[in-house]
């Protein structure tokens, strides 16, 4: 995909990776950036200062949101599923059906509504690309955020089925799995983290080479390539 005079739908644009990601499509040459969040007066106001930013508000769990979006967004070829939320449950603890729903209907729920309210745009506008932001947890289930990790490896097999459904409108499906980011969600973390910054940059290369799966950071890669081993990294603790 052509990244020059893209126009781009960034859900969870207000911080962290999908703020990398307006940055980062900025920078490429995208004619414009639909930049989504709950609160869109969260927007940073040097990325309100740029007349290719257009600040939306969408929460990705609302169908009236949804739908507004994808009225206001009609010239879009490009949507970057990036919107997501941890409860830090595991599954076991008490609340974690709640978290678990919560969790779903944000990491879930919400990229496949976004992406059959937008694939008709998508259509329309030649093709075009998803990418869904998921998570190195959609193949190990880290037991402080186990139901974070369920959420993602449904979120994997989404991607896997729109890729074959959107295959004949030219759309291309990109599934982008990283481990821990330096972003607010991994804040106290000890572990080494990826910058979103260069997560963005793998992201549009991999974007205008026509890829589609990108795996982030070695610890993705590590993981994805020990999947078929017989002592594949999902049967120890993590």
């Amino acid at each position: 995909m052509d990244l020059k005079n893209a126009v781009v739908l960034v859900t969870g644009a207000n911080r962290g990776l999908g703020l990398a990601f307006v940055q980062g499509l900025l920078a490429a040459g995208a004619r414009k950036v639909y930049a989504a969040a709950r609160e869109p007066s969260d927007m940073p106001l040097h990325m309100l200062g740029d007349a290719r930013v257009l600040p939306l508000r969408l929460d990705v769990t609302s169908a009236a949101d949804i739908a507004a979006a994808a009225a206001q967004c009609a010239d879009v070829n490009l949507l970057i599923n990036n919107a997501g939320i941890s409860r830090q449950a595991s599954f076991l603890a008490e609340g974690s059906t709640d978290a678990a729903r919560a969790e779903f209907e944000t990491n879930f729920f919400g990229p496949l509504a976004l992406s059959q309210a937008m694939a008709p745009a998508l259509a329309a506008n030649g093709g075009g690309a998803i990418v869904n932001v998921l998570s190195v947890l959609s193949w190990l289930n880290l037991s402080g955020a186990a139901t974070y990790s369920a959420s993602k490896s449904a979120a994997w097999s989404l991607t896997n089925g729109l890729r074959q459904e959107l295959r004949g409108q030219r759309t291309q499906v990109l599934g982008l799995h990283v481990g821990f980011m330096d972003t607010d969600m991994t804040k106290g973390l000890q572990a080494p983290k990826a910058d979103p910054a260069d997560v963005v940059r793998q992201t549009l290369e991999a974007l205008q080479a026509g890829a589609h799966e990108l795996l982030a950071d070695q610890l993705s890669r590590d993981v994805k390539s020990g999947l078929s081993a017989a002592q594949a990294p999902y049967l120890h603790a993590v």
